[in-house]
């Protein structure tokens, strides 16, 4: 039996794993903060505060063990006729995107992403609702991307 998530002869390329960091920053500053705050209420208001507290401190644990592991499984491939995102654990998922279909790149970067020097692309195809984004590239791979999907979306495009 084929896995139709894991196409034959393809190889995968992970993203950078400053990706891992980028997260954590992000996941301390949205769990941290509030958790450090509603300590401070349950010391001087009430000691009820405190299930908050323990609220926050348990999904900043689970999201820093689950944050290295989602970032390991994302990768891309780029094959003669189109690009691939693979990304997921548990509910997995593969992107295919025909270079024919694609009708421009967007590449993007934070001030965080862009001082552990990686970026972000996005696909926009024909369809609207139809977009595919890769977060956690070097800067380098991104803008390489960038210019080698443009211009084989180019070429698929003008040959139809």
């Amino acid at each position: 039996m084929t896995d139709p998530l894991d196409p034959e002869g393809v190889s995968f390329v992970p993203v950078s794993r400053s990706l891992v960091t980028v997260r954590v920053i992000a996941i301390l500053l949205w769990t941290l903060v509030p958790a450090v705050a509603t300590a401070v209420v349950a010391v001087l208001v009430t000691p009820w505060v405190w299930i908050s507290t323990g609220v926050f401190v348990l999904l900043m644990a689970w999201l820093l063990w689950l944050v290295p592991r989602q970032v390991r499984a994302i990768g891309f491939a780029e094959t003669e006729d189109e690009f691939l995102i693979r990304r997921g654990i548990m509910f997995r998922s593969l992107t295919v995107v025909p270079y024919g279909r694609i009708q421009y790149v967007d590449v993007s970067e934070g001030p965080v992403a862009r001082r552990f020097a990686i970026a972000s692309i996005t696909l926009h195809t024909a369809s609207a609702e139809t977009s595919a984004s890769l977060h956690g590239l070097p800067a380098s791979e991104a803008a390489r991307l960038r210019d080698l999907l443009a211009e084989r979306g180019s070429a698929e495009l003008a040959g139809l």
